[in-house]
């Protein structure tokens, strides 16, 4: 695609697998080119995911300036954070970035959550209320199906889909109050859709040996750095082990560890085996992306400076071509 044929860019999108350097580069370019970050990861959204999550933190501050970051620990790892609230999240941090004049870098490897706001999805279903869910699960089913009936000759219930629930089962009955008490209290959640504007869309590859072998590196530090005292400190928090597996395999790894049912050795290799099955999933994610209509440009990571100016060049011709 020649520059000329590129449309003006208002959304710089950088998206790779783990491990390419797509934060820094990320940071890099917000800082040439007078941007913020919006990142675009499923778990950096929750506080004290950090290592495990690979926040990387640090690299959002120069000696002499801090990158405005959005999208990061903005959720408590005990509640689930869904796609619904990610692209509510995301568009507003979006419309606010554009507000302030500056350039909004999405920053991520998530790739259903970047597909999700570059293609426009509408999310129209409102997310589960765990605690609401709690509570009604701790309720007998009769009195359950009573409030269901209640709440159906309620004038403020209009959903009759709702009507024929199976009131034999108890998770049907709850999930139907769960959604029923919301509408009547004015409370049930809109669908959400971001505006991705005109995004330039760049994906960070690596020679899958050299990205193998960062991989490698990048855990050896993590662990050295403290991700099982992480954890630990989470479970110490209240964060059930049950609920730590559910958010990725470093925290699924190092719980088993902890719960005492693998090795130190035995964990550190297989969360190595499987944050590389990771990575190849995201390449593949994002050429499917590709497949499936979002213009996406390529270019290698390796070296980093080298990457950072290739992709300022893209930004910079595909703007001054429809100046």
């Amino acid at each position: 695609m020649t520059a000329g044929s590129l449309p003006m860019p208002d959304l710089l999108v950088i998206c790779g697998p783990t491990a390419s350097g797509k934060t820094w580069i990320g940071v890099q370019l917000a800082l040439r080119l007078h941007g913020e970050i919006l990142s675009v990861d499923s778990r950096q959204v929750y506080r004290g995911l950090d290592l495990g999550a690979g926040k990387d933190l640090d690299e959002y501050r120069t000696a002499h300036e801090q990158v405005a970051c959005h999208l990061i620990d903005i959720a408590d790892p005990r509640q689930v954070y869904s796609l619904w609230h990610f692209v509510r999240d995301f568009g507003n941090a979006l419309t606010a970035v554009r507000a302030r004049g500056r350039l909004p870098v999405a920053v991520g490897g998530t790739g259903l959550y970047l597909e999700a706001v570059l293609r426009g999805y509408r999310i129209p279903s409102p997310p589960p209320d765990d605690r609401l869910r709690r509570q009604l699960m701790e309720q007998p089913l009769e009195r359950l199906v009573e409030q269901l009936r209640q709440l159906r000759l309620d004038p403020a219930y209009h959903h009759p889909a709702l009507d024929r629930v199976d009131v034999s089962s108890k998770r049907r009955v709850v999930r139907a109050l769960e959604i029923g008490l919301k509408q009547a209290a004015g409370a049930e959640s809109p669908p959400v859709q971001a505006q991705p504007g005109q995004p330039l869309v760049v994906a960070i590859r690596w020679d899958r040996t050299r990205l193998l072998e960062r991989i490698a590196i990048r855990l050896d530090e993590r662990l050295r750095a403290g991700m099982i005292d992480e954890v630990r400190t989470l479970m110490h928090q209240g964060v059930p082990s049950s609920r730590l597996r559910q958010l990725g395999m470093e925290y699924r790894h190092v719980a088993r560890y902890l719960d005492g049912e693998t090795t130190l050795e035995c964990m550190t290799n297989d969360l190595r085996r499987d944050i590389a099955r990771l990575a190849k999933r995201q390449q593949t994610w994002f050429r499917g992306m590709e497949r499936r209509g979002v213009p996406m440009h390529w270019v290698d990571g390796d070296p980093p400076d080298r990457a950072v100016e290739h992709i300022e060049q893209l930004f910079l011709a595909a703007r001054h071509a429809r100046e």
